[in-house]
């Protein structure tokens, strides 16, 4: 405020002294019956400057042609030293001098927070051309307009681009001023944020940076890993730092470059050497109809009165900010006619107007033009930019702006890119900082099991082993990697808290082993996703179950009910076809009802035990038997295994029903040493500190089972399948399984690393390296744990044996069948009788044939 006061005193100085030596321009069409009289602060040495100069001077031409109604603008040329005291010379000589009544311009927020202060005191309307104007503003100058679009939905689709190629952390290069910092960048970080990127860190560079401070910055930038960047300059900043980028060999491969409205917007206006050093940039700029009638008629005119006072330019194109300041006069003079008319003041009717320009509908809202809610998305590519798409708030990504367009949340879906370094692929968000050494990755000394994790020293060859699962797993997923990452493994000798400290502290770029996932550990590092199976489980010795007094049907489980069934329907029938047959030459099978009944049932559950071929007189029932008897003697193997089997695991039980009774019991518990474990024993379950004990390997948590040192031990599921692996027969798991992180991978906070990784690890789980790693690693034990309850051994049904009932059942059939049509046919005479009748009766037929 102190140096706006100063300037405003020096431009009262100079005016008092008549020294102004600020240039002027009039645009006026006779000084008869003037409806009003528009100042305009630009500069003439600037593109938009050009630009703006000859788009308002045919809008005033235009509003006289349309309404016959005269009006003059006075434009001044700020280019001149310093600047903020030709502002404020131009701005006193435009309202006492021109006596105007509204100021349009300049374009940057600095300038026209000058102009803003010396309009408010003189109450004229200031409509600024400022890309961003703070929400403090208006409320200070309540005569202060912006008359163009704010850049906070401009930084949307930004974040939009970005999320489309799946990139985390972005560079933001942007001209150093306050408005900028205060307005701009929050809202690129909210927009990033939504779709889980990031600012890494924000590059300021002055309005003025010599080509050597350029250099400067681009080389640390070249040095650090990220490779997105997001450029927020003004044209002439920007077209030198392209220049010393692609010197520095920075527009090649890997780079990512996105430009935002102050430059995209004059791209048109650049020469092909400028062009060359831009290839494969991605521009964003707010979109203007440039198919429509009126547009295309002022197109014409000024490229022509562009070219005839600016003839050094080689382009003359107009673009976004011809056409704001094309609607600015436009929409001013209207409402100058409509004061003219009423009482109302200037300032409300400008608030009030709606004009349909060159942008579409123009109105004010809060005191700012209606923000732009459609963008262009273009590509440098060869001499000029090829354009890719548009992409709006409420429909995303399109090929068009027709309503009946498909929309996508992508750019994918729009026409291919061209990179830098002239290549059709997306490039990855970063890549290795050419200064970049091996990562220096951190290995635990200390795991508890060492087929995690294990590090072997050998001091006679002084050199260091590095083995265990996690190490072989970390390798394949670096091998997994598009690209070599080179690394060397250190050995640390502390907690899994320390380890993962030192990799904030940067001691460390990464840390690899049997690290577990803790909530209190992500104030230092971040995690890769797990890569084994999460949780707490509680290991305990095994004991034999006492025989309880419910358990008189437990010989009933082998088999299901329907199979009961099947075995009697089977053996009464089986009984049954052998009674039938055997009954004419056994006495003892025949007498009364309830006699024959009892024999058959007797012969039909005996024939499971013995054949009785001694006493059976008919082929046909001692074939039914021998079947019968070669099935029963399946059935009765696999039922007295599977009883066995059921006895057995019911004896097995765990010594421990669960934790609440360790808690009543002030039981002793044990621990990994230098884990969290410990930790949650006692914040979560509630154990006593003094009655936790610590160890360092498996067989430690054994020795102190067996010797009731401890009641239980509570392991890491990764390490329980281990334990369990090697003591199957000794120890088993009970109660819940407590839900508390897997083993990861630790890297730094932001790290960009830790997306690939990430995808690598799923990469390798997916192809079954992973899964082939683990049963290496369990296998390896040489022991195999079984160890389930009653429910799990399943009670064998018919479906079993269904061939075999099958083959007894058709057996005894056929048997039956046999002897019932044989036995109506020739009575008491067996088949082979009749077989041996009819062999006679053959014989002696062509005997008796001869004669």
């Amino acid at each position: 405020m102190a140096t706006t006061l100063t300037f405003t005193f020096l431009a009262l100085v100079l005016l008092l002294v008549e020294k102004a030596t600020v240039d002027g321009r009039t645009t006026t069409l006779g000084k008869e019956h003037v409806r009003g009289i528009i100042g305009a602060i630009t500069d003439y040495s600037s593109r938009i400057g050009k630009e703006q100069k000859v788009a308002m001077e045919m809008a005033i031409k235009d509003v006289f042609n349309k309404t016959n109604q005269r009006f003059d603008l006075h434009i001044k040329n700020t280019h001149s030293e310093p600047v903020q005291a030709a502002l404020a010379v131009a701005a006193w000589d435009l309202i006492r001098n021109q006596q105007v009544q509204a100021i349009l311009g300049p374009h940057t927020w600095e300038e026209a927070s000058l102009v803003a202060e010396i309009g408010n005191k003189a109450q004229i309307p200031v409509l600024s051309f400022a890309d961003t104007t703070p929400q403090w503003a208006t409320k200070k100058w309540p005569f202060l307009l912006q008359a163009s679009p704010n850049q906070n939905a401009q930084m949307k689709a930004i974040a939009a681009i970005i999320q489309s190629w799946e990139w985390h952390q972005v560079i933001v290069i942007y001209e150093d001023n306050d408005s900028l910092l205060s307005e701009v960048i929050p809202h690129l970080s909210d927009a990033l944020l939504e779709f889980g990127a990031e600012i890494s860190h924000t590059v300021a560079l002055s309005p003025y940076a010599s080509s050597s401070s350029l250099s400067i910055e681009l080389k640390r930038l070249k040095g650090e890993q990220h490779r997105v960047f997001v450029v927020h300059l003004s044209l002439t900043l920007a077209v030198r730092l392209f220049e010393r980028a692609k010197e520095m060999n920075m527009m090649e491969k890997d780079y990512v470059w996105i430009t935002t409205e102050p430059f995209t917007s004059f791209i048109h206006s650049l020469s092909a050497s400028s062009i060359s050093s831009m290839q494969g940039i991605i521009g964003v700029k707010s979109y203007f109809p440039q198919n429509h009638p009126y547009f295309q008629n002022f197109y014409t005119r000024f490229r022509k009165n562009f070219s005839m006072e600016n003839p050094a330019e080689d382009k003359n194109e107009p673009g976004i900010f011809a056409a704001q300041a094309f609607d600015a006069v436009q929409i001013v003079c209207l409402a100058m006619m409509r004061s003219s008319k009423g009482s109302q003041p200037l300032l409300d009717n400008i608030m009030l107007s709606e004009y349909n320009g060159l942008n579409g509908k123009v109105q004010f809202i809060d005191k700012k033009v209606t923000p732009a809610h459609i963008f262009q998305i273009i590509n440098v590519f060869g001499k000029s930019y090829k354009e890719l798409g548009f992409w709006s708030k409420r429909k995303g990504f399109s090929v068009t702006t027709d309503e009946r367009t498909t929309n996508n949340t992508s750019m994918r879906s729009l026409e291919k890119v061209y990179w830098p370094g002239g290549t059709w692929t997306a490039p990855r968000e970063w890549t290795l900082p050419t200064y970049a050494n091996p990562l220096r990755i951190g290995v635990p000394t200390k795991s508890s099991f060492k087929q995690f994790v294990s590090v072997v020293q050998d001091q006679s060859k002084n050199s260091t082993a590095y083995e265990g699962f996690a190490i072989d797993l970390f390798q394949a997923t670096v091998g997994s990697l598009p690209y070599y990452l080179p690394y060397n493994f250190t050995p640390f000798d502390g907690t899994y808290d320390e380890i993962v400290e030192q990799v904030y502290f940067k001691k460390f770029d990464a840390v690899v082993g049997d690290v577990a996932i803790v909530a209190k550990r992500f104030r230092h590092a971040a995690f890769t996703q797990p890569y084994t199976e999460s949780g707490l489980v509680m290991i305990v010795p095994v004991r034999i179950r006492p025989q309880t007094t419910n358990r008189g049907l437990l010989f009933m489980k082998p088999f299901t009910k329907a199979m009961w069934a099947l075995i009697g329907a089977i053996i009464v029938y089986n009984g049954f076809v052998v009674w039938l047959i055997e009954r004419n030459h056994n006495p003892e099978l025949k007498g009364s009802a309830s006699n024959q009944i009892g024999a058959l049932l007797c012969l039909a559950f005996t024939s499971l035990f013995s054949l009785h071929g001694g006493k059976l007189h008919s082929n046909l029932s001692r074939m039914a038997m021998v079947v019968w008897l070669f099935v029963a003697l399946v059935i009765m193997q696999i039922y007295t295994a599977n009883l066995t089997s059921i006895l057995t695991v019911q004896k097995l039980e765990a010594s421990v029903n669960g934790v609440e009774s360790l808690q009543y019991g002030n039981a002793v518990v044990g621990c990994c040493r230098g884990s969290f474990v410990a930790k949650y024993l006692v914040d979560v379950l509630r154990f006593h500190k003094g009655n936790i004990r610590t160890y360092n390997s498996p067989e430690e948590y054994a020795h102190a089972l067996r010797s009731k040192e401890i009641a239980a031990a509570f392991l890491e599921v990764p390490f329980a399948k281990l334990f369990l692996a090697k003591y199957c027969k000794e120890f088993i798991t009970a109660g819940p399984t407590y839900n508390v992180g897997g083993f990861s991978y630790v890297f730094p906070r932001g790290s960009l690393l830790l997306h690939d990784v990430n995808k690598a690890l799923l990469n390798v789980s997916e192809s079954g390296r992973l899964r082939e790693l683990e049963k290496s690693m369990v296998a390896s034990e040489k022991c195999v744990d079984y160890v389930e309850s009653i429910d799990e051994v399943s009670s064998l049904s018919p479906t079993t044996f269904s061939v075999l009932f099958m083959l007894t059942g058709g057996t005894s059939t056929v048997a039956l069948m046999v002897h019932v049509v044989f036995y109506k046919l020739f009575g008491h005479k067996t088949i082979w009788r009749h077989l041996g009748v009819m062999r006679n009766r053959w014989t002696i037929s062509p005997r008796l044939s001869g004669m």
